[in-house]
């Protein structure tokens, strides 16, 4: 029996949660905003790749579109409200940008010799309908996630008297209910037709019990970059 997607996904989750939190030892919030980038367009990319994994038949896409639930969290928990909301608004500007790029690709007319016109063409067909069903999804989900991070952290806050305290509550709180939007949303939105309706639910369930499984694996992720924040004050500048 060939384990070999379940072992990639499995060690997938630490070398993406890993790069964010390296992204962000390196360039601060810069480096944040950067995996924002591309984690948003990447994981819409390879969401086009059906694989079979854990028994079902799942998209690609899921751990690393996680991780941008990690990123907007860090920047709460780091940064503030602010600079949350800002790492939503770079990403839906990367959506925007790179369906409009990816599209004008196919104005051109490839000379007699061109060989990868077609299959460019074979992947970024459907583009516009997942990037802008992901945009959409992305856009709901991820403004709920960052206030529903902030509603948990004040009212632990208050009820605590201690800001640090129920880190694990107020990350997997709002990432949970969030990440349930956006599995459904986006889903339905961008292979409704496109797979058979066994598939999709095969791919809404699968698709959520990674999330979820990312929910709580990213929280240790999330303790790693705050302690690096406090050790290199520098890095909050």
């Amino acid at each position: 029996m060939n384990f070999q997607n379940e072992i990639i996904m499995i060690a997938s989750i630490f070398a993406f949660f890993g790069g964010l939190v390296a992204f962000f030892r390196l360039f601060g919030k810069h480096g944040i905003f950067a995996w924002t980038v591309i984690c948003t367009i990447a994981a819409n990319i390879e969401v086009l790749i059906l694989v079979h994994a854990f028994g079902m038949d799942t998209t690609l896409g899921n751990v690393l579109f996680a991780s941008s639930f990690l990123a907007t969290d860090m920047m709460s928990e780091i940064y503030g409200k602010k600079e949350a909301n800002k790492c939503v608004k770079i990403g839906i500007a990367a959506n925007i940008t790179f369906i409009l790029i990816s599209q004008s690709w196919f104005l051109y007319l490839p000379a007699a010799g061109d060989s990868m016109a077609a299959p460019i063409r074979t992947v970024f067909a459907n583009t516009p309908r997942v990037m802008l069903s992901s945009l959409f999804a992305y856009v709901v989900c991820e403004i709920y996630d960052v206030w529903a991070y902030h509603f948990i952290w004040s009212k632990t806050e208050k009820k605590s008297g201690d800001k640090k305290k129920f880190l694990w509550l107020r990350n997997n709180g709002s990432t949970l209910v969030s990440q349930l939007i956006n599995v459904v949303t986006f889903n339905l939105l961008a292979f409704a037709g496109v797979f058979p309706a066994n598939t999709i639910i095969q791919i809404l369930i699968f698709g959520y019990l990674i999330f979820v499984v990312t929910s709580l694996v990213d929280t240790p992720f999330l303790y790693w970059a705050r302690h690096i924040a406090e050790k290199h004050p520098e890095l909050k500048a």
